[in-house]
């Protein structure tokens, strides 16, 4: 509930203080006085765009600031959410510098302007002359549908098992445009796989038949080399290893004539050892050195397909081209592997869709049985603000899955009882929209815990007793929620509680507009005023007086 409302340098508003009733609160006043300036103040800290122009002192600040009464269990989850402080009185403000800058706060704290906006969302419902377009959009058609059905959790359950079907739906449209794409490249990836695979390299394969091509080229000129030190080492008429066995021997001998020579000695039987080794080392060298022609050939063969396949690739050595074969292993199968990803995300969005379907027929039945009922309250009441032959319908049409269930909602209008039903929105005039949002607003908040109602000349194209049945309407919301309500009706403005008279002051050349709160003997006077015009006479007075004994 909105206690208090306080604006300061906005418009042609110097300062203002307005502390609002718990009940009806109505504001009348002459047009152009500024009472639909008092809604676009209240909407700044509702959550609207802020601009500049609207300073009154250009070289001030404007400040405006809402008193709010809430119930914490209305508010507490947004204000978990935004690590809020809670209380019991909530104090919204606005604050707009010359140069543009717009700040807001919740309790002293900043917000950003979303925030104040999704916060308005649980205070204030704002209706404003223009907002009779809603009534032809399909969205608000079901939301007052849904708003009287009142099965909230439901709904969240459908739309957290849809939110799983749309992404379900992407992930697939996203694989199966990745299968397309890559089966374009399947087949040549595959070819190229299919040829590192015959190939058949091993590690290093073509660096080592590198090698070997150079020993089997040079086998003759390498066994001649062998077997030349072989001989001189073993087989010569004086063989190396016979001459160093002698001379160690001998200077055994004359081991016990100098003290080093034992040393020298075993230096040489070391080294006639080692020279030993490594003949028979060139022997085995030797035999295994062998020219095959065949495997020259061979050998070639097997180096010609490497160095064609590095060139092929780009690469220079065994490994680098392993590894690309490893990479097209893996596209490859990859690829072999969507179809299988794709029949699964295809089960899933099938179990997904079968169980929407059954939530969604949930949702429709509510709906169905809601629609009748609420066309008779709608028509009864629309006979109760001067429209006896006006009849709506609300249709409810299946269709595909949404984010709301599989309907169409579709409010359709008949203003003679001729049964020639056409969509509101093209057919109802604007007073006729005007009456109507009223009786649709009045249903749906009961069952919404909306606590403050705001509605800006909700009575526009209606005068007599269909403004006085509007004002029954109005205060018979009143008793569960606060109402605002600008009027120029005088039959609405003897039901409020609270009459607020808007006016323009003239003080040192500037034009402010004031606010007042009604006396009784005052909204006596300006109800009759209402009622016949500036001077009103006994009998206009006289009626004011009936109207605010039958208001209250």
């Amino acid at each position: 509930m909105l206690q208090r409302l306080t604006i300061k340098n906005y418009a042609i508003i110097e300062h203002l203080d307005v502390d609002f009733s718990g009940n009806l609160n109505v504001i009348t006043g002459e047009t152009g006085a500024g009472k639909s300036i008092l809604l676009g103040a209240l909407s700044l800290i509702l959550g609207e765009r802020a601009d500049p122009g609207v300073l009154f002192d250009k070289t001030g600040k404007c400040i405006i600031e809402g008193l709010f009464k809430v119930k914490k269990s209305q508010v507490a989850a947004f204000f978990q959410e935004h690590e809020l402080d809670l209380e019991d009185q909530l104090i919204i403000r606005r604050e707009i510098s010359a140069a543009g800058k717009s700040r807001a706060f919740v309790n002293d704290t900043p917000v950003n302007i979303s925030q104040l906006s999704e916060l308005s969302t649980y205070l204030v419902d704002l209706h404003q002359q223009f907002d009779t377009l809603d009534l032809g959009n399909s969205d608000f058609q079901r939301e007052v549908i849904d708003a009287l059905v009142n099965k909230p959790a439901a709904l969240q359950q459908y739309q957290g098992v849809y939110q799983q079907y749309v992404q379900v739906q992407k992930q697939y449209k996203q694989l199966s445009d990745s299968r397309d794409s890559a089966n374009k490249e399947l087949d040549y990836n595959r070819f190229l796989l299919d040829e590192l695979s015959e190939a058949g390299f091993a590690p290093h394969e073509v660096e080592d038949l590198d090698n070997e091509l150079q020993l089997l080229s040079h086998a003759e000129e390498i066994k001649n080399s062998l077997n030349r030190a072989y001989f001189q080492l073993k087989e010569d008429e004086q063989p190396i290893l016979q001459q160093l066995k002698q001379l160690q021997s001998s200077l055994q001998g004359l081991s016990s004539f100098h003290k080093d020579m034992p040393g020298v000695a075993a230096r040489l039987l070391s080294a006639y050892v080692e020279l030993q080794d490594i003949a028979e080392e060139i022997e085995n060298i030797n035999d295994q050195v062998q020219y095959d022609a065949q495997r020259i050939e061979l050998v070639n063969e097997r180096l010609t397909l490497g160095y064609r396949l590095f060139k092929k690739h780009g690469v220079q050595q065994t490994d680098e081209l392993l590894q690309i074969k490893d990479a097209l292993t893996v596209k490859v199968e990859s690829v072999l592997n969507l179809d299988e990803q794709l029949a699964t995300l295809e089960k899933e969005q099938a179990q997904l869709q079968e169980g929407l379907l059954q939530m969604a027929a949930v949702l429709t039945a509510a709906r169905q049985a809601e629609a009748t009922p609420f066309e008779k309250k709608v028509n009864t009441l629309l006979a109760q603000v001067g429209m006896p032959n006006a009849r709506l319908r609300a249709d409810i049409i299946p269709g595909e899955l949404n984010p709301f269930g599989q309907d169409t909602i579709e409010f359709l209008f008949d203003a003679n009882k001729s049964n020639q039903f056409a969509p509101v929105g093209k057919v109802a005039s604007g007073g006729e929209l005007s009456r109507l949002m009223l009786c649709i607003k009045s249903l749906v908040a009961q069952s919404v815990a909306l606590p403050t109602l705001i509605f800006d000349e909700i009575d526009t194209g209606i005068s007599g007793e269909a403004a006085r049945q509007v004002g029954v309407i109005l205060k018979d919301l009143a008793k569960a929620h606060q109402i605002i309500c600008i009027t120029h009706q005088p039959q609405i403005a003897g039901k409020a509680d609270a009459h607020y008279f808007v006016y323009k002051d003239a003080k040192a050349d500037k034009v402010t507009t004031s606010v007042r709160l009604l006396s009784q003997e005052e909204r006596v006077n300006k109800i009759a005023q209402m009622l016949s015009g500036e001077k009103p006479t006994a009998a206009a007075l006289e009626n004011a007086r009936e109207m605010l004994a039958v208001g209250i």
